[in-house]
């Protein structure tokens, strides 16, 4: 079956809403407007506007509010515009959801789903270009997300929404056209993907950086260069074992990863590779980030400062000595 990033997500989410009267949407522009990335395009007139609820733009009220459901007993999944308006509720999905579990001694679960829009490579400039995977994957509590395919679309949003916990789910702007055929089936949400098979080096991502970094490995492979590529897929908890089964086999490794180098992700994939197996590496990990400035508007600009294939292969290239 071919479909879209975005019709994935739709399917899982009308497959979730007709099965438990429970699941409902909130956010802004999800109803009569259909989402702003056209996700819930058609919920409305099927579901009706108690369980597809419009809210006002109010990130700090209607994340506290999906929280709050979430506590009385209901399923909601929280769609939040873009990454950079989650910083609005930061306090709500720190201090609230990420705890109350723990604080209550095991006594409330907060099964609420935050889903939102991230990543780079529109050109809608610095204030909605971030990429803050990283951030939330530090905070205990909570299960981060980020699928890169469109089965993953597809077959991690019913299990996210089924957890008794939070879950922050990431879905990059830039894959919502991408389209594959898929078989639709539910997948676990407790580890990593390899995604092509490689005995020279491992290039680790999520995300929007997926198809670069696949891109990139073919790339390589004209160079005589086998590259395997591991998705990551689930940024919290992070799957470790994958990660260094594939290193003590390639030796080599170069992370990539949309956030800023410093305290990224990226820092600690690297660090989790160094502490559990520096005596299989036969070089020094790399990493390929974003540049350390606010994302530029201009297309070459913005370009320049994000991730691409010819970075990836370079650094591919300075770990093997191979031209």
């Amino acid at each position: 079956m071919k479909m879209s990033y975005r019709e994935a997500l739709r399917m899982a989410l009308r497959e979730a809403l007709q099965a438990d009267a429970r699941v409902f949407l909130m956010g802004e522009d999800v109803g009569s407007y259909g989402g702003t990335y056209a996700v819930s395009k058609g919920l409305l007139a099927e579901f009706g506007p108690q369980r597809i609820r419009d809210t006002p733009l109010s990130e700090l009220g209607f994340v506290g509010a999906g929280i709050g459901a979430a506590l009385g007993g209901m399923r909601p999944v929280v769609e939040v515009m873009t990454v950079n308006f989650s910083l609005l509720a930061l306090d709500q999905i720190l201090n609230s959801a990420a705890t109350l579990r723990h604080m209550s001694g095991g006594q409330f679960h907060v099964p609420v789903v935050i889903r939102m829009a991230t990543g780079a490579g529109r050109q809608v400039a610095a204030q909605h270009s971030h990429s803050l995977e990283g951030w939330y994957a530090h905070i205990p509590g909570i299960r981060v997300l980020a699928p890169a395919t469109v089965a993953d679309a597809y077959g991690m949003l019913g299990p996210a929404i089924d957890d008794p916990d939070p879950v922050i789910f990431f879905e990059h702007a830039q894959l919502y056209n991408m389209e594959e055929d898929i078989t639709p089936q539910r997948c676990a949400i407790a580890g990593a993907a390899v995604r092509r098979a490689g005995a020279d080096l491992t290039l680790i991502t999520y995300g929007g950086s997926l198809p670069k970094t696949l891109r990139a490995a073919e790339l390589l492979e004209q160079d005589g260069i086998q590259a395997e590529v591991i998705d990551l897929r689930v940024l919290r908890p992070l799957d470790d074992g994958t990660i260094l089964e594939s290193v003590r086999r390639t030796h080599r490794a170069v992370v990539v990863d949309e956030g800023w180098k410093t305290g990224s992700l990226a820092a600690e994939v690297v660090a989790r590779i160094m502490e559990q197996g520096f005596y299989d590496l036969d070089a020094p990990v790399l990493r390929v980030c974003s540049a350390e400035v606010p994302v530029p508007y201009a297309r070459h600009m913005e370009e320049a400062a994000l991730p691409q294939p010819v970075a990836i292969v370079a650094a591919a290239h300075q770990l093997t000595g191979k031209r």
